[in-house]
This record gives C-alpha cells, sequence and structure tokens, in this order.
C-alpha cells in the first residue's frame, strides 16, 4: 500500500500540472512500464485516485483523467473554507481538553515535519491536524461533509505546499487557529480557518504558474 500511495502522489502530482491532460487514458501497462513496477500497485493508485475525483474508472475501458477545471477547484476551495470556518467556530466552543490537547499534539507533529522540509510528509502530518478540528466540532454531519471535500481537495492541499515558503506560512497560520481555539474565540477560529483555505486556492496557482514556467 506504501508503494501504491507513493504511486499515487507522483500521479496526483502529473495530473494537476496538466502533464495528463482532462480525458487522457491512463493506462496500467504503460505505467507499469514507467515506474517498473507491476500492474497491482498502479491499480490501487488509480483507484485512490478515483476517490479523490482526479480518474474516472470505466467499465471495460479503463482509467481516464476527469475532466475537472481550475475554476472547479477554486470552487470547491470556497466550500471548503466555509466548512472548516464552521468547524473551527464550532469547536472553539465545544472542544474538550482531551481533544484540546490532541490538537495540541496533531501541531507539534506538523512544527516536526516542517522541521524537516519535506512538503509531503508535512501535508500527513497537516491532514490530521485538520481532522481533530472536524472532530472537534462535535457536530457529525458537519464533520463527514468536510472530510468529503478536503478528500476530493487532497491533490489539491497537498502540491499547494511545495510554493515558496508556503509550509512556514502554514505553520504560523495553525498556531493562531490552535490559539483561537483554545481561548474559545469561536469568531476568529473561523475567520482564521476561512483565510488558511482560501490561501491554499492561491497557493496552489502560484505552483502551478511556477511549474509552467520552468517547464
Amino acid at each position: 500500500m506504501r508503494r501504491a500511495q507513493a504511486l499515487r502522489d507522483v500521479l496526483e502530482q502529473d495530473i494537476v500540472t496538466g502533464k495528463f491532460r482532462p480525458g487522457d487514458r491512463l493506462d496500467e501497462q504503460s505505467l507499469a512500464a514507467r515506474f517498473e513496477v507491476s500492474r497491482t500497485p498502479i491499480r490501487e493508485a488509480l483507484m485512490q485516485l478515483a476517490s479523490t475525483g482526479l480518474v474516472e474508472l470505466q467499465p471495460r475501458r479503463g482509467a481516464f483523467v476527469a475532466s475537472l477545471s481550475f475554476k472547479d477547484v477554486v470552487e470547491r476551495f470556497e466550500v471548503m473554507a466555509a466548512l472548516e470556518g464552521m468547524c473551527g467556530a464550532l469547536a472553539a466552543r465545544r472542544i474538550t481538553e482531551p481533544m484540546q490537547r490532541e490538537l495540541e499534539k496533531a501541531h507539534e507533529d506538523c512544527v516536526r515535519e516542517a522541521s524537516q522540509e519535506n512538503a509531503d510528509a508535512y501535508y500527513y502530518a497537516n491532514e490530521r491536524f485538520h481532522h481533530v478540528i472536524y472532530e472537534a466540532c462535535q457536530n457529525a454531519f458537519l464533520a463527514e461533509q468536510a472530510q468529503h471535500l478536503h478528500a476530493r481537495l487532497k491533490p489539491y492541499r497537498r502540491l499547494q505546499l511545495r510554493a515558496r515558503s508556503r509550509v512556514a506560512n502554514s505553520l504560523a497560520e495553525h498556531q493562531g487557529i490552535v490559539d483561537a481555539i483554545r481561548a474559545g474565540d469561536g469568531d476568529r477560529a473561523e475567520r482564521l480557518l476561512r483565510e488558511h483555505i482560501l490561501i491554499q486556492g492561491e497557493r496552489l496557482a502560484d505552483f502551478i504558474a511556477s511549474f509552467d514556467r520552468a517547464a
């Protein structure tokens, strides 16, 4: 599964940065040859990508890159910002002491990964940080919706961290969010989380633009 995840991460980048275009067929045999692996981890990676909406699996035809425009992605970030803001506002009012400790531990994990200057490792610690906030809001329906859209935006949230200084800035934003939730300041927690998510869409655009220039 770790091999499939690594392959998925590479294919995510290829899709988001335009190496593969909407409608392109992702041939298992060709990809297996490219990565020098069997078709099994390729198939697992494609299934993972399908779960996030980046790939469409068509019976008897194979896997194809989904038709998702950058405007579609930006609209999803706007909805994600609203959902996360709501989670933060409720978490500031409802978080328990054990959950507060879990949130601070998740933030400490982000600090540790940021010090290693590995954007992908930081992303996975960052993912846990946000999921703790979803849990802390104590609204099961809201948490479910946030988790679902988070999964759909995972490729873009991960890659935007490669924009210059984004990991360091993200970490600073996390600290403000932790402080607001700890203080029970729902309005501030909501505002900071909304801004935190909206800027991810901007940094994604920066990353893609820099990739295009390098190409």
